[in-house]
């Protein structure tokens, strides 16, 4: 039953074991609002379950990378698996918003396994270009993840209220569980014959921030996720509250954004190994800047509703898909002997600047939808200064 490194079985359940992230976000998105109401909370308190579950989700990955190097990708990944089943069975029955917040940091951690874990075994498996593309294909089944979560969530929400979101992510998760167990592979080869400490760990996360290649490619990855995140982070309260959307159809409009970044990983996948990393993460990057400067000018210009939002965030998202997976990519290559450690670091950096983006995001919520189009485009230009700027900051191609 154990899936055999190279066939699209593999390919499929590290994909579904990365999808865990995405769907803790994605699947209650459309009960916030409600979450607010019920809870008798703020909507930035409220938003600060999906901060905190980055932060979290940070917190996790620089653990299980140093882990899995040392005991193998396979129980390590299980472990954080099961930990998410049971904290996600915490969050369907939370009394109140601060234990809602404290289960969701519980959750993260337990999330950050798989997807530290999948990548690293993808390091195990493949280099370079290679190890680019299976990354845009797992990324654009993992994108069929939030582009369904959002429209189950929302007809789940309707039907039964908030908390049946969650009740529903830990049955998933706990089918992915059993079937982890029977069918992933240990790809590590040459385990550590003693735990790293932390001063080793430390070390080795130093060295990683002085290596140029790496940081800009952290880099770069880092500003296209904290565009998505704000989107994710500020969507739903702006298109329910300022547009009158209900949650089923803002589960529908979710789905643009999401098949904007299937659309994007599915372009870096078939370009990857004919133009190389960098030649795909430029072309993302231009959809990146393209997306965010028109969102501003067509919220700025109050044109066509919510769709000034969401067609876009359609192009944004193309972009983060090519830019993301390619970048990782990049990151990864040089360190096949600390490829669990660098996905950690990678991760961490990742998601603490998405982290920081959704809390900008909630704090602008009360600027309605410009807050949250302002804070995406100069994400978009800022990526796309830093990519554009690769030879100035001699970083060696890709």
């Amino acid at each position: 039953m154990i899936a055999p490194p190279g066939t699209f079985r593999l390919t499929v359940l590290l994909a579904l074991l990365t999808a865990m992230g995405p769907l803790s976000t994605d699947m209650y998105l459309p009960s916030l609002p409600d979450i607010s109401r019920q809870l008798a909370t703020s909507d930035a308190n409220t938003q600060l379950t999906l901060s905190v579950f980055l932060f979290g989700f940070a917190a996790g990955m620089l653990i299980y990378g140093p882990l899995a190097d040392r005991l193998g990708r396979r129980p390590v990944l299980l472990s954080g698996l099961g930990l998410f089943v049971v904290a996600t069975f915490i969050c369907t029955f939370s009394p109140s918003i601060e234990f809602l917040i404290a289960g969701r940091f519980v959750q993260a951690i337990g999330a950050a396994g798989p997807v530290v874990l999948a990548r690293a075994i993808v390091r195990d498996l493949y280099r370079g270009p290679e190890a680019g593309r299976m990354l845009s294909h797992m990324g654009a089944i993992m994108g069929l993840v939030p582009a369904i979560a959002p429209v189950v969530g929302g007809l789940l929400h309707e039907a039964f209220g908030w908390r049946i979101n969650f009740a529903v992510t830990a049955l998933l998760a706990l089918a992915l569980l059993w079937l982890g167990a029977r069918a992933l592979p240990e790809t590590l080869k040459a385990r550590r014959a003693q735990p790293p400490g932390l001063a080793e760990i430390l070390c080795n996360y130093k060295r990683l921030l002085q290596n140029r290649i790496f940081v800009f490619y952290v880099a770069g990855a880092s500003l296209a996720f904290a565009g998505l995140f704000a989107f994710i982070s500020g969507s739903s309260f702006v298109f329910q509250d300022v547009y009158g959307l209900s949650p089923r159809l803002y589960g529908l409009s979710f789905a643009f954004m999401v098949a904007g970044y299937i659309t994007g990983t599915l372009i870096g996948a078939r370009l990857t190994m004919q133009l190389g990393l960098d030649r795909v993460i430029n072309l993302g990057a231009l959809f990146l800047l393209a997306g965010g400067i028109i969102m501003a000018a067509m919220v700025f210009y109050q044109l066509a509703g919510a769709w000034n939002i969401i067609m876009p965030m359609t192009l944004y998202s193309a972009g983060v898909g090519m830019v993301l997976p390619q970048c990782m990519a990049g990151a990864l290559t040089p360190f096949p002997e600390k490829a669990g450690t660098a996905s950690s670091l990678l991760g961490f950096l990742q998601t603490s600047s998405g982290a920081a983006a959704g809390i900008l995001a909630g704090h602008n919520l009360a600027n309605g939808a410009w807050g949250l189009a302002l804070l995406i485009a100069l994400l978009g230009v800022a990526a796309f200064l830093l990519i554009a700027g690769k030879k100035l900051l001699a970083v060696p191609g890709t």
